[in-house]
């Protein structure tokens, strides 16, 4: 399988260096796994948006995939609470 390449928004990736030291050194590896597999088990299609969410905890990384140019755009990264607003 082919890798895609990785983007993160620049909003998502103030929140991501928000976290505590420990949730995002796990939400990080979790985003490198979506290079090599960007629907892996556990991730869902948002209703209503052309985008997918997957779990690391308490924390949601919302994310965008386009086949065509191989590319995983993270958009959104946070709290299971606050995350879909």
């Amino acid at each position: 399988m082919e890798s895609y390449s990785l983007k993160i928004k620049r909003t998502a990736a103030k929140e991501i260096d928000d976290l505590p030291k420990p949730d995002c050194r796990r939400v990080v590896a979790k985003i490198q796994l979506l290079a090599r597999d960007p629907r892996p088990h556990g991730c869902e299609k948002l209703s209503g948006a052309e985008k997918y969410r997957i779990r690391q905890g308490d924390y949601r990384i919302l994310y965008e995939i386009d086949d065509s140019t191989k590319s995983v755009t993270i958009v959104k990264v946070g709290n299971r609470r606050e995350v879909y607003r």
